[in-house]
């Protein structure tokens, strides 16, 4: 558990961390069609800022996890924060004073990338440390609430700034990144642990351990929270461009309705942290239920034009991904201990990202493609999720027992009594 004197503030500083990488993207999209017209890009080239940002972070959070499990959180999340910043000034910097500023955003972007990947996922995996049980999925739901709350801000934000200056928006990373660094320096303490860390071969190893005997789940789990971001920011990249072709809504008021889905996924997700305390049955229906309402969603949007009708159906869907995302960070946190939890928790990330980077270019191309194609090809794939959760996350009441009996370091933990074997988080039994 967090140090007693500052437990408040020890939450506030690990869900500031979550905010720097929802602003990394979120805060763009208001900006792209601007951005596009004053840099003369085409449609796929003003979708590459948001592409490579989260790519480049797909392919360094599973090295930057390894690197948190060989020596501490902070001593990522701190160097990770600073480069995101840098990475911000020069593409701000870029646009203020070259002519052809593209090719230098792309390398702020980069660097950006490589900083957020230090972020959200060791943040997941620093809560699993510093709390624990129902305590520590109260904090998990805070950490994809407040991913959820800059997700709200963002385009607002965004839209405020491009009023003064468009290319401005860069310039709001490293002041952010401030914040949060100066409060993960003072107020997050972790303990220092005894124990050396495994060496690399044995550390590999029990990866190849977890995901032998829990693939199955994992690999399922880490479907669910990738499509969740890929259809989020899709469905984003959509509603920015139809906002503003078809119905001239611009600035601050596009702002105030991309807003509108956001806020109830980050309200859900909040409300859905801090009562699904250690309930396991609890958080797989809600995970099987988010995907419902999903897949009715974006099945019913096939067929609606007016726009405010189009935004409540699509509050639907965040509801649903509200639903799910807390559940999924719970299961996967716990997924192992301490020691490999850092790595488990950033591949977690590093396909959350990988939905992000295809969500706006797949979405714009089937835009072109055919408006019913597109939603009723994403209903099915959310159904398609909806059903693999059902059937791959299984929870048994024999896992009560294996908490009382085993259970001061994990629910999730290799048992000493059982020789064989890995406990499945989900069944509660070992295989």
């Amino acid at each position: 558990m967090a140090e007693e004197r500052t437990p408040t503030k020890t939450i506030v500083a690990i869900g500031s961390i979550p905010l720097i990488m929802t602003l990394g993207n979120s805060i763009l999209i208001p900006i792209l069609p601007k951005m596009k017209a004053e840099l003369h890009l085409s449609s796929f080239q003003v979708s590459l800022p948001i592409t490579v940002f989260s790519l480049v972070a797909a392919f360094a959070i599973p090295f930057l996890g390894y690197l948190s499990d060989r020596l501490s959180r902070k001593a990522i999340i701190i160097p990770a924060l600073l480069l995101y910043g840098i990475g911000g000034v020069l593409s701000g910097m870029a646009v203020a004073w070259f002519s052809n500023p593209f090719i230098w955003i792309m390398v702020g972007r980069t660097l950006q990338g490589i900083g957020a990947a230090g972020t959200t996922p060791i943040a997941m995996a620093l809560a699993g440390d510093l709390f624990k049980g129902a305590e520590a999925n109260r904090v998990l739901g805070l950490v994809e609430a407040s991913n959820g709350f800059g997700k709200v801000i963002s385009p607002i934000l965004g839209s405020l700034i491009a009023l003064i200056i468009w290319y401005g928006v860069f310039f709001t990373f490293p002041v952010v990144m401030l914040v949060s660094l100066i409060l993960t320096w003072i107020f997050i303490k972790e303990k220092k642990t005894a124990k050396e860390p495994p060496p690399f071969k044995q550390y590999i190893r029990g990866l190849a351990s977890v995901f032998k005997h829990e693939g199955r789940w994992l690999f399922t789990a880490y479907l669910a929270g990738a499509t969740c971001l890929f259809t989020l920011f899709g469905i984003l990249f959509f509603l920015s461009d139809v906002l503003e072709k078809p119905h001239n809504i611009v600035g601050v008021v596009k702002g105030l309705v991309l807003a509108i889905p956001l806020l109830v996924m980050c309200t859900t997700s909040y409300i859905t942290g801090s009562k699904i305390g250690e309930n396991k049955k609890l958080m797989k229906r809600l995970i099987v239920l988010g995907f419902v309402f999903m897949t009715i969603s974006y099945a019913l949007l096939s067929f609606i034009g007016h726009l405010t009708l189009f935004i409540a159906v699509l509050a639907v869907s965040s509801l649903g991904t509200g639903l799910i995302l807390p559940c999924i960070n719970s299961f996967i946190t716990k997924a192992v201990g301490k020691e490999r939890r850092g790595f488990v928790t950033s591949l977690y990330g590093s396909v959350r990202f990988f939905g992000v980077a295809i969500g706006p270019p797949l979405f714009g191309w089937m835009m072109g493609w055919s408006r019913l194609g597109m939603f009723l090809s994403i209903a099915g794939l959310t159904l398609v999720v909806g059903v693999l959760a059902f059937f791959m996350i299984r929870v048994d009441q024999g896992d009560k027992e294996e908490e009382k009996s085993g259970g001061s370091q994990s629910h999730y933990e290799l048992k000493r009594k059982k020789p064989v074997g890995l406990m499945n988080p989900i069944r509660g039994r070992v295989r």
